[in-house]
């Protein structure tokens, strides 16, 4: 009972951080909990503050390219020595380490939004499975769940060719300046749904490994007011 008046009082006073504080849901992997950073009208690239937790401006993009879906991560997942693993096994390649970040999400919906920085639940039904200077860089792709137009995908191989085509490009271009000499960025593989439900059981594991259990925070907290 203490437990859980600590908690009811906790949530009332303090917002939850949207990485380390919020669940990713019940029915992960299979329906996720997503934090959005980024809506496909964005014309500057938002990320979280990890140490605050608050949303902030990162970098404007440098050229007309715009992240066609909205754009996020899945809470409590971290790409670490699993992610690193898997995709080393799928590869066949060597060398290949986590790149410390939460596992992003990009999420198919008919839906105009306006700005970023809220909570939705999305079903993943594959994903691309990203290289970015030997670090594992996987991008989930999922859709708003009973999205009218997308909602009843439940495959990847149910989204237009030409819409992996777009997420594909935009992710591997994004970052590239006329000038500079090519980015080691690659795409080795588009995967199913159960892959990328395989990927995020991953992070999970990755990220209980380096963060601790959240279901024990709260007695720890509780054992330090007492302290």
């Amino acid at each position: 009972m203490e437990k859980q008046e600590l908690t009811r009082l906790l949530s009332l006073m303090f917002q939850s951080h949207p990485w380390h504080g919020v669940s990713p849901g019940l029915l992960a992997p299979q329906l996720v909990n997503t934090y959005v950073e980024i809506v496909p009208r964005d014309v500057v690239k938002y990320e979280l503050d990890k140490p605050s937790g608050h949303l902030r401006l990162d970098r404007p993009h440098k050229f007309s390219s715009l992240c066609p879906t909205l754009y996020g991560f899945v809470p409590q997942t971290y790409c670490g020595t699993r992610i690193a693993q898997f995709c080393m096994e799928k590869t066949g390649r060597t060398g290949i380490v986590g790149d410390g970040d939460p596992l992003d999400i990009c999420i198919l919906t008919e839906k105009t939004i306006m700005s970023s920085n809220f909570f939705m639940n999305a079903k993943p039904i594959g994903g691309l499975r990203l290289l970015d200077h030997g670090e594992a860089d996987d991008k989930i792709i999922a859709v708003l769940n009973n999205d009218a137009a997308f909602g009843h995908f439940e495959e990847i191989n149910d989204c237009p060719s030409g819409l992996i085509e777009r997420l594909t490009h935009y992710f591997l271009s994004y970052k590239q300046l006329p000038n500079d000499a090519p980015r080691a960025l690659e795409v080795t593989h588009v995967y199913s749904r159960d892959e990328a439900h395989e990927v995020i059981s991953l992070s999970f594991q990755d990220y209980r490994e380096t963060f601790g259990e959240p279901e024990s925070r709260i007695e720890e907290l509780r054992t330090l007011l007492r302290a």
